[in-house]
Order: structure tokens, then sequence, then C-alpha cells
């Protein structure tokens, strides 16, 4: 198990959340997953690689902030793609992986039932996000 995918999975249990992804942005410019835990087979493939600007993670990405839908089975933001649908998860967050002020990837937790995640809870997962910079 890669230490990307260790440290996924304790932020994903000490959030009390089902499943989660890890995305770093390669030389391309577009996110490709580096970590999955709890994700179905079929979303992995569509999920390995997404440009900035498509679906949660991308949207992300492009803004630099954390993108949060409480029940994306039900999301009419635009924000959710139907790729994301297809995970059967409810609530969800993707936050920026900064490396100081660059951006360098995201990391989106998810969960079966619907959640609004607080603003301490994204800050939390934003300072993960910033160890996981350096994994």
């Amino acid at each position: 198990m890669s230490g990307l995918t260790k440290s996924l999975e304790q932020i994903i249990a000490a959030l009390g959340a089902d499943s989660g992804t890890i995305h770093m942005i390669g030389e391309d410019g577009a996110l490709h997953l580096k970590a999955a835990s709890g994700v179905p087979e079929v979303v992995l493939n569509i999920v390995r690689t997404v440009p900035i600007g498509k679906g949660m993670a991308g949207l992300c990405a492009q803004r630099a902030e954390p993108i949060t839908a409480c029940n994306i089975q039900n999301d009419a933001s635009g924000n959710v793609r139907p790729g994301a649908k297809a995970t059967g998860m409810e609530g969800a967050i993707v936050v920026p992986i900064f490396d100081g002020e660059k951006l360098t990837g995201t990391l989106g937790i998810a969960n079966r039932q619907e959640r609004t995640f607080t603003p301490e809870e994204q800050a939390e997962l934003i300072a993960a996000g910033r160890k996981l910079a350096h994994l």
C-alpha cells in the first residue's frame, strides 16, 4: 500500500467517511488519480484522469477552493458529473492540495448518506492535503 493510500484511508476514517480519492496535477495539466479507497471500479475508470474544470475535482482545482455537495445524487448545482452519481455516495467534498501556495492536486472524500461538511472539517481536510503534497 502506498503512502498516499494509507494517508487517504486515515483521513477517511478520521472524518467518518466511506470513500476517497487523491488526484495530483500531471505534466499535461490534468488531474491524475494517485490513490483511492472505497470507490467502485467502474467509477475509478472514469476518474483516472480528470480535466481541470470538469466534475467536483476539476472544479476544485480550477477554483483552488473546496467544492461540496450535501447529496450528489440530487445535486442540481452543475458541480457534480454523472460519473460521480455512479459511486452511490451522497455527501461529498473535494479540497485543493497545496504545496506552499502552489496547487498540486485534490483530495476528495464522500459518505453514503447526506452530509454537510463543517468549516472546521474543511479546514482539517485542507491541512491534511498540505501534508499529502509531500508524500
